[in-house]
Parts: C-alpha cells; structure tokens; sequence
C-alpha cells in the first residue's frame, strides 16, 4: 500500500504487524517488520516521518544484531539478513534525497551482490542512479542508468520498468548534459509518463 499511493494505510499495517508480533517474535522478524515501518514512514513524506523512518531504520538493525544461530527463525525469513537490511536503508536515504548515505550503501551492497540475479540488480541499480542524480552526478547517473536499462532487458519485470521511467523522470533535471541528453533521447518512450 505504501508503494501504491496508499501510505496512510501502508503505514497503519507496516505498525500492526510490528506491534503484533510484540517483543517475542524472533529478531529476523522484528528486523523485516521494522524495515517495513521505515519504508512506510519514508513514503508518508512528512517531517516527522522522515526521523520515525530513520529510528525504525536503527531498531531493525540492533532487532538483527540479536539474531544468531540458536535462535529458531520462520522459514519465510530465510532472506532477511544484514545485506537486505542495507537496501532498504538505502532506499530509504534515496527517498529522503539523502544520496551522501545512499550512493555508499548502494556501492557496498551492490559490490557484494550476485550479478546472475538480474531483475534484483536492476532494482538496486535503479536507486543508485537516483541517488546520484540527487547528489548532482549526472554523467554517472546516466551511466548506471543504461545498465539498468541492459539488465532491465533480460526480463521482463514491470518494476524495473516503473523504476526505469523513475530515473529518465529525474534525468531530466540534468538534460543539457551530454550523457543525459544521450540517455533521453535512445530511451524517449520509456520517459513517458505512467
């Protein structure tokens, strides 16, 4: 719902499920549910929101830090480790336009990840270039761009296309530099709007 146009809703279920599993739940848990109360605080948009998202950030992290191999996690949760908890940081500081947290925790996740996972790759690049246009590096933006673009084409994701006109939307800020002007104009249909 946060990512729909729905936050208020969004926000209301991401703080039932956590205040649902209480204390109790296993730390992977509190982490993923802690994680979905930074993201739906991130795209509520209001000042308030902006700090609840970066304390829910720092709790899903110290909620990881107390996970460790005695304890019985949910076979669903097989994914949520600190890596994981890294990309939605880093969306997070994307949505804020915060790219001096962003671009260095993209950079350090992306450095690690499994480039056979395209449509994943994508995903992360898309909030790399983002982050770099906010922190005024258009030529790399436009860069990472086209391999979103190239990795976008392996599949057939509808995400990565959302994201895809994301970027070009933000391009455009910069579409008297070269690189971006380039970008712009070989991917023309895909800056369309939605």
């Amino acid at each position: 719902m946060s990512n729909t146009g729905r936050e208020t809703e969004g926000l209301a279920l991401a703080r039932a499920a956590l205040n649902d599993a209480g204390a109790e739940a296993p730390p992977k848990a509190r982490a993923l549910y802690l994680d979905r109360v930074a993201w739906a605080h991130t795209k509520s948009g209001g000042a308030a929101d902006e700090l609840q998202a970066m304390r829910a950030l720092g709790e899903a992290e110290q909620a990881l830090s107390e996970d460790d191999e005695g304890i019985e996690s949910p076979a669903y949760l097989y994914w949520v480790d600190a890596g994981e908890l890294k990309v939605v940081e880093s969306r997070v500081y994307t949505e804020l336009h915060r790219p001096l947290r962003a671009v260095p925790l993209l950079r350090k996740v992306l450095a690690g990840y499994d480039a056979t996972h395209a449509r994943e790759m994508a995903l992360y690049l898309s909030w790399l270039a983002v982050a770099l246009a906010d922190a005024n590096e258009p030529e790399e933006a436009a860069a990472v761009a086209e391999r979103v673009i190239s990795l976008g084409s392996d599949t057939s994701s509808k995400r990565v296309m959302e994201r895809l006109r994301v970027i070009l939307g933000r391009s455009r800020d910069f579409a008297d530099v070269p690189a971006v002007a380039a970008l712009l104009a070989e991917h023309q249909r895909s800056t369309n709007p939605v």
